[in-house]
């Protein structure tokens, strides 16, 4: 029975060579000198610290920016509130999004369901399941989940004939 996973998992490779670029430029440009601005990947957070408020939202930007160079949808990123650090600066952490909630992952099996396709949709963990008898079926499942409104990127993976 032909099959297909929804997922939502950001590679952090990219992720990891995106914020290397950035660091990068940061150093480079001119109205970066002499500041504390700087930008940091964890496991699962990326944390930017930067003089003041401007600062902080302009690293962000480029970070955006060396993201959708590498294919990485900028809706991955949670961004928290700029806050106050050590020595007069701004920090902001923003929270990189893997999997989905188990509050989407219900809305993605409700919708599927109320347009009667004839596939079966099932919640596994983190991802979503859909499962079908033929593949047109599945296609259009793709198509309707596509045209939701997700605060994730969604990807299709482990399509099985």
């Amino acid at each position: 029975m032909p099959s297909f996973d929804i997922v939502c998992e950001t590679d952090m490779q990219e992720m990891d060579n995106a914020v290397n670029q950035t660091r990068k430029e940061i150093t480079t440009r001119y109205d970066f000198k002499g500041g504390c601005s700087s930008i940091e990947l964890q496991d699962d957070a990326i944390t930017i610290i930067g003089d003041d408020d401007y600062k902080v939202n302009t690293v962000a930007e480029i970070l955006r920016g060396r993201m959708a160079r590498r294919n990485l949808d900028p809706k991955c990123l949670d961004y928290g509130p700029i806050e106050d650090a050590s020595g007069g600066a701004k920090r902001q952490v923003i929270r990189i999004k893997q999997g989905i909630s188990q509050e989407l992952a219900k809305q993605i099996v409700k919708r599927i369901k109320q347009q009667k396709m004839k596939v079966q949709a099932a919640i596994q963990g983190d991802q979503v399941r859909v499962s079908g008898k033929k593949r047109d079926d599945l296609q259009a499942a793709i198509a309707l989940v596509r045209e939701m409104d997700a605060d994730r990127p969604l990807k299709f993976v482990n399509f099985r004939d």
